[in-house]
């Protein structure tokens, strides 16, 4: 897990219907805050803060979209693979996996630029 967020934190967070359903949005494409903000039914407030919740615990990531027309936006993607709870020996043990975390379109330029 994140060293900023232990077992504790990361099962809090999960217990909220918000992250959850950001999670489940997120894992399927990238959506912006207000895809999110409709999917979810929920103010754009409230995204915004379940969003920076999941990023200080690293589930979430966010993306900058390009354009057609030059402009770009930021979308999110889930980094939540998979998260397991155990209980054996009187403790409780929490595994979690994230996916491995994706390449901005600057660092993809960049690095075919140097390809080239």
């Amino acid at each position: 897990m994140s060293e900023d967020c232990d077992e504790e934190e990361v099962l809090e967070l999960l217990d909220d219907e918000y992250a959850r359903a950001i999670l489940t949005a997120t894992s399927a494409e990238p959506m912006s805050a207000q895809e999110l903000s409709e999917r979810c039914d929920a103010s754009e407030t409230t995204i915004y803060r379940r969003l920076d919740r999941l990023q200080d615990c690293d589930l979430i990531e966010e993306q900058l979209q390009p354009q057609p027309d030059g402009n770009h936006y930021k979308v999110f993607v889930s980094r939540l693979e998979s998260f397991s709870v155990q209980f054996e020996d009187g403790e409780l043990r929490a595994d979690l996996e994230r996916k491995p975390a994706e390449e901005d379109v600057a660092d993809r330029f960049t690095r075919m630029w140097q390809d080239l």
